[in-house]
């Protein structure tokens, strides 16, 4: 359940959102409440309304055993993506590696010259695309010389990074299973994305798993100003979107069940992410979507829900 404080944010902020006009409301890229979503190849990006996140993450730029990097699949995706986000002073961040990709980082990592190989190719790439800054997602380093590398390899990008870019990283939901996480790595990266979904296929991101996940990342050290509260905008165990959910049936937006093919399918509805939103006001220092391109439409989006609930 929310805590008292929690709950108190959250009927305040919507008594705000309530008596403010549109004209003098606050672009969320100039507060300090992050809105971090993930945009992948498969986004539209005319859709998104880009002037409600803080920043953007491209994914993914995938790494070679080697410390080189594949050949880019989507670069004049990424190039509008930064020209559209820029304008509205949304900072963006090339992500790399991303789901099945363990074996990858272990091998570059454990050797210092396919580090360098791939610090040098990930610095290149984050000019060459004018980027803010780079975001790893090696999931996830083991406990011992795995977790030793990670370190390592942090700390040789955030060296080579220009002065002022953005490094982060993406976790876990537990802490306590993040054995390979030392928290030395808080002291490298600027916020880490706790992944607060996947939890299993009936409930996969419900509010108490998100309480869960700041609760046990808070005892890691991970403080509270670089704790930002991964939501979905998927479906479990269907992996649907939620913008699919919706146009089968608008009912989708009354809760987190609904039923889509004759198979229940659950989510995080508008509810439920004004609630999250509200934890990572007290708890956080904002949120984090995965991804984009799965959110519905105009006055329907998740993003603008949370958008308004951040104020």
């Amino acid at each position: 359940m929310l805590t008292t404080k929690a709950i108190s944010v959250l009927l305040c902020g919507a008594l705000l959102a309530g008596c403010t006009g549109a004209s003098n409301e606050q672009p969320a890229a100039s507060r300090s409440f992050r809105i971090v979503g993930y945009v992948t190849a498969a986004a539209v990006l005319d859709v998104i309304d880009f002037s409600r996140l803080t920043h953007v993450n491209y994914a993914f730029l995938l790494p070679k055993k080697s410390g080189e990097l594949k050949t880019f699949g989507s670069p004049t995706q990424l190039r509008r993506v930064v020209e559209i986000a820029h304008a509205s002073n949304v900072k963006v961040l090339i992500s790399v590696g991303g789901w099945g990709w363990d074996d990858e980082f272990e091998t570059l990592a454990a050797a210092a010259d396919r580090r360098a190989r791939f610090v040098s190719a990930v610095v290149d790439f984050v000019a060459e695309y004018q980027l803010d800054g780079a975001d790893i997602d090696w999931e996830y380093p083991d406990a011992g010389a795995s977790s030793e590398h990670f370190v390592a390899l942090m700390r040789e990008l955030r060296a080579a990074l220009p002065s002022g870019s953005l490094l982060t990283t993406a976790v876990v939901s537990d802490a306590t299973h993040a054995d390979g996480i030392d928290p030395v790595i808080f002291e490298i990266v600027d916020f880490v994305n706790v992944m607060a979904y996947d939890g299993g296929p009936a409930n996969h991101s419900p509010l108490s798993l998100a309480e869960q996940a700041l609760t046990s990342w808070n005892a890691k050290g991970l403080r509270k100003d670089q704790r930002v509260l991964g939501v979905p905008f998927y479906a479990r165990p269907g992996d649907i979107s939620y913008r699919k959910l919706f146009e089968s049936d608008p009912a989708t937006a009354d809760g987190d069940r609904v039923f889509y093919f004759s198979e229940e399918q659950n989510y995080n509805g508008p509810a439920t992410l004004r609630a999250k939103v509200a934890l990572a006001k007290e708890e956080a220092s904002g949120v984090m979507i995965w991804e984009l391109s799965q959110d519905a439409l105009g006055d329907d989006s998740l993003l603008k829900v949370i958008w308004e609930a951040s104020q």
